[in-house]
């Protein structure tokens, strides 16, 4: 006779699946799992800091209303006045369309250039410290601030651009050169917010940062082409204006909207840059803020 067939093991197989598993576990408990990196990590982190600080505006737009009317004042009296002047030579542009913009340039950074206070609000309330104790880098937490700002300043830009088209402005409306429009405004936003948080990391106080803040700002706006042509500047000037995000910002706004001769990719690559290089200036003393 043939022998019985030998009865399958009890347990033996699910008691070496248990022990594994709960060896796997008691791993996870004594070594963390690696932190996920990479540049899709680094895009989501900066993505999320980025809406959290647009979150803001949904507790308080007074901001955005308050900050429209400077810029609306700027076309309104500075440019149509200038504009029946005809002080101002602009190679046969009008100037009212030649100071358009400019004035995005200037509202943008108007915006971007106070950013530092927010960061020592956040300083003080206790926030900072706890964002830097989460795995998200610092040049992530900086970047999501500043990308906020040039979000924040396009609001300002299309509220210039209504009133420009109201005034009889010619600008296009490409959709494509609009896009340009826009990632030029928010590079130079980047920049400037950027700026306003290396100074708050070397100052570390409001009242300070406040006093800077206003001694920088029209020197920034006036050694730029904002208002008027480099070419009409006196020659130190024009070699401040040279070393100017803002001038570059504007160039690459006046080419797009108006048409005119512009050095688009050299304008670009000086608010990437200036984008980059602030950005790595206050990430370097954001831990100094927060001490």
């Amino acid at each position: 006779m043939s022998e019985a067939p030998a009865a399958p093991p009890t347990g033996s197989a699910d008691t070496a699946t248990a022990t594994a598993t709960g060896a796997g576990r008691l791993d996870l408990l004594l070594v963390p799992p690696r932190a996920r990196t990479g540049w899709r990590v680094l895009t989501a982190r900066v993505v999320a800091m980025c809406v959290v600080e647009l979150q803001k505006l949904r507790h308080d737009r007074t901001e955005l209303y308050t900050r429209a009317v400077q810029p609306a004042l700027w076309l309104l009296v500075f440019g149509e006045t200038f504009t029946r002047l005809k002080a101002i030579p602009t190679g046969g542009t009008p100037y009212i369309d030649y100071l358009a913009p400019g004035i995005i340039a200037q509202s943008a950074m108007f915006i971007a250039i106070f950013y530092g206070i927010m960061i020592i609000w956040e300083r003080d309330a206790g926030i900072l410290t706890k964002l830097l104790v989460t795995p998200t880098p610092r040049s992530a937490l900086i970047a999501g601030k500043a990308f906020a700002a040039g979000v924040k300043a396009l609001i300002q830009a299309v509220v210039v651009i209504l009133i420009a088209a109201l005034l009889g402005v010619a600008m296009t409306w490409n959709p494509l050169r609009l896009l340009a429009v826009a990632v030029a405004v928010v590079l130079g936003s980047a920049f400037f917010s950027c700026l306003s948080m290396t100074i708050a990391g070397i100052v570390l106080t409001r009242d300070r940062l406040m006093g800077i803040g206003q001694a920088i700002t029209m020197p920034l706006f006036f050694a730029s082409n904002a208002l008027y042509p480099v070419a009409i500047m006196p020659g130190w000037l024009q070699t401040v204006s040279m070393i100017n995000p803002l001038s570059y910002q504007g160039d690459a706004l006046r080419g797009l909207l108006l048409g005119t001769h512009a050095h688009l990719a050299l304008d670009y690559t000086v608010l990437v840059a200036a984008a980059a290089l602030g950005i790595a200036a206050a990430s370097s003393l954001l831990g100094r803020l927060a001490r």
